[in-house]
């Protein structure tokens, strides 16, 4: 990647003045990291010019890219923070900060074991960054993706680590961001290191199956285009293969059954609006017997992550088994990029206004809910609040589901989430007060977890309800937190854990000496 490619594909989004900004911080970047080299023998200034091309890719604002550009240059090189906050600005020298803080997280991450870091410190700085500004890990994002497509530079056992914490950690969270090409690109670069054997033997098997099918394919896209034309449709048809990662995780579901995936290569149809998705799936179901199980409308529920689309699989004539994804130019733009997708390169905006962006109800939508729940649970490291591993975990890397409440406010909470979970988490005094719950008009236990679409209804008492079995009836950090806060004002635990006094006293130990 050279300065001249970076430039001329920028200049088709930002403004003059922004431009002036790029070329600085690319100047300085290349002084900073002169006579450095990556392991492919090219000159270091390389590797950030590749990621501030993935953020604007991404279609990232000019503070973001300057950070991209940039990210390494305090760890790596003499520069300061506080020279590159005199020349870039504040925001810029903080993202520069968060994600100096997530490679010193990295770094420090001994073994993944199973799947997370396993040191608490480490990770603590992960989520601190990610709580502060989810533009830290959209570089980290980039700069890991860049990475990933030069692994094969490292020697054998940095890529098995690098690899196996690609698909554990960043996958993941990019997923959570709604990035579905980048986590897939990702998740397939990894793979290809972790088990380049059945990688090899899932891309021949892929191969044959596709050159079967392509030809049909291609015949039943046209009686679709000829279809939609005829009904004077405005819309896009376009193939999408399946990722060889997402084939191999499918695979051990069916037994490793092949003929059972229908899904190795779908047609998307994209559309002007939502009313369209659901006239094309009519037009669709019309030409073809659709596969009533295999019907999903992720428009009216979106995925947790955000994604949305209808999905239809159908029967041709010829007995040819062809799914479909409708969506719109938005929705498919969504489902791309994610998150990134929604950042906009003309608007300032301060690192506030990014983290804490109002949309429709006045706050986050229900899919980047994690991202304010986030940015308390850093706070509460930050004031010191004793917080474990496991929880960080659970609130950086769990699953997500979503549920309602009566009027159809969507809440976002993690996969295993309790009833106690949802009310502390609409308001504490709910959950200070919630006597009963009902799910989905039924009597809930208060020890059943929710599922996902799940409605819950919160029956309260003007008495405060909490006590403290209900501890082991929470499992987000904010419901634990919150819990702790009442039963202390009610009297019914010491307002200092054990643990918490051992650090405090030896804390007050060390001052003193």
């Amino acid at each position: 990647m050279k300065k001249r490619e970076v430039l001329e594909y920028a200049a088709h989004f930002y403004d003059d003045e922004q431009m002036l900004e790029l070329e600085h911080a690319i100047d300085y970047a290349t002084t900073c990291h002169a006579g450095q080299k990556r392991k492919s023998g090219e000159p270091y200034i390389t590797h950030p010019l590749a990621v501030a091309y993935n953020l604007i890719d991404w279609g990232m604002d000019i503070d973001t890219v300057l950070a991209g550009v940039l990210h390494d240059t305090v760890e790596d090189t003499d520069a300061t923070l506080e020279v590159v906050e005199t020349m870039f600005g504040r925001d810029v020298a903080f993202l520069v900060d968060g994600v100096t803080k997530v490679s010193q997280a990295r770094a420090g991450m001994r073994d993944l074991g199973s799947y997370l870091p396993q040191t608490r410190d480490n990770l603590s700085k992960l989520l601190i960054a990610v709580g502060q500004d989810v533009r830290v890990i959209i570089i980290k994002l980039a700069d890991r993706l860049h990475n990933m497509s030069t692994l094969q530079h490292m020697p054998v056992d940095k890529q098995q680590k690098i690899g196996r914490e690609t698909i554990e950690v960043f996958a993941p969270m990019a997923d959570r961001l709604g990035m579905g090409r980048v986590r897939m690109e990702m998740e397939e670069l990894a793979f290809s290191y972790l088990d380049p054997h059945e990688f090899k033997h899932l891309q021949g098997l892929m191969r044959k199956r596709l050159g079967r099918s392509t030809r049909k394919l291609g015949l039943v896209r046209t009686e679709v285009e000829h279809r939609l034309a005829q009904d004077k449709f405005e819309f896009e048809i376009n193939g999408r293969v399946k990722s060889i990662y997402s084939l191999h995780k499918k695979l051990k579901k069916v037994d490793g059954n092949i003929d059972d995936i229908y899904d190795l290569m779908a047609l998307r149809v994209i559309v002007q609006s939502k009313e369209d998705c659901y006239r094309v799936l009519g037009i669709l179901h019309g030409m073809y017997q659709p596969m009533i199980a295999r019907i999903k409308d992720y428009i009216a529920v979106p995925k947790p992550n955000g994604y949305q689309s209808l999905h239809t699989t159908v029967i041709t004539p010829s007995k040819q088994i062809v799914e479909f994804q409708i969506r719109t130019h938005e929705m498919h733009e969504y489902a791309e990029r994610g998150l990134a997708a929604s950042f906009h390169y003309h608007e300032q905006k301060s690192t506030k206004d990014y983290t804490k962006k109002k949309r429709g109800n006045g706050g986050l939508p229900a899919e980047l809910q994690w991202i304010t729940q986030m940015q308390e649970v850093a706070a509460r490291l930050r004031d010191g609040e004793d917080i474990s591993e496991d929880q960080l975990a659970i609130d950086l890397f769990g699953n997500r589901i979503f549920v309602y409440s009566p009027k159809g406010d969507i809440y976002n909470l993690p996969e295993g989430a309790y009833p106690l979970d949802f009310a502390y988490l609409v308001h504490s005094d709910i959950g200070k007060h919630a006597y009963s719950f009902k799910v989905n008009g039924n009597i809930h236990a208060f020890d059943k977890p929710l599922g996902n679409g799940d409605v819950v209804e919160v029956v309260t008492r003007k008495l405060p309800q909490a006590k403290k079995a209900w501890l082991d009836l929470v499992m987000t950090t904010h419901a634990k937190s919150k819990l702790r806060m009442q039963l202390k004002q009610l009297g019914l635990i010491e307002g200092i854990s054990h643990a918490a006094a051992i650090i405090r006293d030896k804390a007050s130990r060390k001052s003193t000496k």
